[in-house]
């Protein structure tokens, strides 16, 4: 399956990639692994979605921020290895979720990137291990930042 149109079918555009925001790459690889920095609820490095899940903002919301780092994710992978299709599959999603105090739901939460990624590349490819943590503050006030493992 292309990827791109896969992107085209959904009616996704790959946004802007964000601006560091710190001493780090991006991307490292390590062999035939990908390791993509932690990616924000941003657009062009800006905050788009702000606040604790379970009290500004709600599960759905959350799912959305979620999917605006799988989506900045994919941005830093097209930069890095200029073609999507190498990736083989995901290996790990690692996202941190801003929760309120009480709110038990973070999986549901890290449901909106996987999901993006599970319908881009499918069952087999698209789905890999996953953690979903909550904290109590993320930089810039953000919803969701994560961080991902592909296999190229």
């Amino acid at each position: 399956m292309d990827v791109y149109k896969r992107l085209e079918e959904l009616e996704i555009k790959l946004p802007p990639l964000p601006p560091l925001a710190g001493i780090y790459k991006p991307v490292k690889q390590a062999g035939n692994l990908l390791y993509v920095s932690g990616q924000g609820s941003t657009e062009s490095g800006i905050p788009k979605v702000t606040g604790r899940v379970g009290q500004e903002r709600t599960v759905e919301e959350g799912q959305y921020a979620a999917r605006l780092c799988a989506l900045n994710a994919l941005s830093n992978l097209h930069q890095f290895l200029g073609d999507l299709n190498r990736i083989k599959s995901v290996v790990k999603v690692l996202a941190f979720v801003a929760s309120a105090e009480g709110f038990h739901r973070q999986p549901e939460v890290a449901n909106g990137a996987s999901q993006l990624l599970l319908d881009l590349f499918g069952q087999e490819r698209g789905v890999g291990a996953r953690s979903a943590i909550g904290t109590n503050e993320l930089p810039g006030g953000i919803t969701v930042e994560a961080e991902f493992i592909f296999e190229i």
